[in-house]
């Protein structure tokens, strides 16, 4: 095992094209209501130094920090700890990252009363998350996530899944961390991709009771973007009820990620989905022609990707988005999404086909 201390206020001040003044705001604290489950999630610069205090708080006696981001960037833990390093991205989240995170653990000799922390973007936060739950039947997690999109959405909430060949996210468990640490410093040098990556989950909100957080600080953008998903995570943790709005343009989402083979980004797929799900919506009938356009204008504000690619297979993406599980006990012929009305964004379980397929086909393509 191996401990030390990082000073790391070096890399507090640098920049990127989005490292600029509409990322400033005081830090913000979310609370996930849980029960004896419940915990905070921290936004601000400078909160990962928070993450000695928290495995104090814990009463941990050691850590192991899987981080997909360079040693110096990680924080001291405040008790003896082993590094493992790890690589963001989708084809890293597997069975077989998770096999390995668990012989790692066994090595390092974890144990219930120790901690892992997570150090990375989604994909890491979800992998670790997963390998977390599994170890020992659950050890202690924290989070410190590192991209946009990992603070926005995914760190948050407890889901854990990785993906297998023929699916997004199709094995995984539920497993609430004990506390988030999102660090905007960490965003500095996020490169442009990346910051739309994020900005995929932030236009979704809009759409899912958020708000309206074009032209709000990042600080400000996350915390809403947090707060509104701990509203809905602490109404319905398993996913039977409002848990279902988290999904909005995601079932779309998900199908072009695979099709793709990930070489969209999950929030790039997310923003098109957003775009499409605005567009069937109102060919239900669902919204009028304004709020269609809206979501249109809320994904390009972002500067998102709207089209479709250009090799995406209309059939092979409703065959794959029949994998969703929202999709479970739908009549054939039907498809289920979660879809904008006149009493907000709710769950539609049976969508006719035909009206998927004509707005797919209606759909611009890159």
């Amino acid at each position: 095992m191996q401990s030390d201390t990082r000073d790391n206020s070096s890399e507090r001040g640098k920049s990127s094209e989005h490292s600029r003044s509409d990322q400033g705001g005081g830090p913000g604290r979310v609370r996930v209501e849980l029960g004896e489950r419940s915990y905070d999630v921290h936004i601000g610069a400078g909160v990962r130094h928070r993450l000695a205090e928290t495995v104090a708080e814990l009463g941990a006696g050691r850590a192991v920090i899987v981080s997909a981001r360079p040693a110096d960037l990680v924080p001291d833990p405040g008790v003896p700890y082993r590094l493992i390093e790890t690589r963001d991205g989708e084809p890293h989240k597997t069975l077989a990252t998770v096999g390995e995170l668990c012989r790692r653990f066994a090595d390092a000799g974890l144990t219930r009363g120790d901690v892992v922390v997570s150090c990375g973007g989604g994909t890491t936060t979800d992998t670790v998350g997963l390998a977390a739950a599994l170890y020992h039947r659950g050890v202690p997690v924290i989070h410190l996530p590192t991209s946009l999109l990992a603070q926005v959405d995914a760190s948050t909430g407890g889901k854990t899944a990785v993906n297998l060949p023929e699916g997004k996210n199709l094995v995984g468990t539920y497993w609430q961390p004990k506390a988030v640490l999102c660090d905007t410093d960490h965003l500095a040098t996020l490169p442009e991709r990346e910051w739309r990556n994020g900005y995929g989950e932030i236009a979704r909100c809009h759409f899912i009771g958020a708000g309206d957080l074009r032209g709000r600080t990042t600080v400000e953008q996350i915390t809403a973007s947090v707060r509104r998903k701990a509203e809905i995570v602490s109404a319905d943790e398993r996913d039977t009820g409002p848990r279902h709005l988290l999904n909005y343009g995601h079932t779309l989402a998900h199908a072009l990620e695979t099709e793709t083979g990930f070489d969209l980004r999950h929030g790039e797929a997310v923003a098109i989905g957003t775009a499409f799900v605005g567009r069937l919506a109102g060919a239900l009938g669902r919204i009028d022609q304004a709020r269609t356009d809206e979501h249109l204008a809320v994904v390009r504000h972002y500067g998102l990707p709207w089209r479709l690619p250009g090799s995406a297979d209309i059939d092979r993406l409703i065959a794959l988005m029949r994998l969703d599980k929202k999709a479970a006990g739908t009549a054939p012929g039907r498809l289920a999404f979660v879809l904008d009305g006149p009493d907000g964004a709710e769950l539609v379980p049976d969508v006719p086909e035909e009206a998927v397929k004509d707005c797919l086909a209606g759909m611009d393509r890159d």
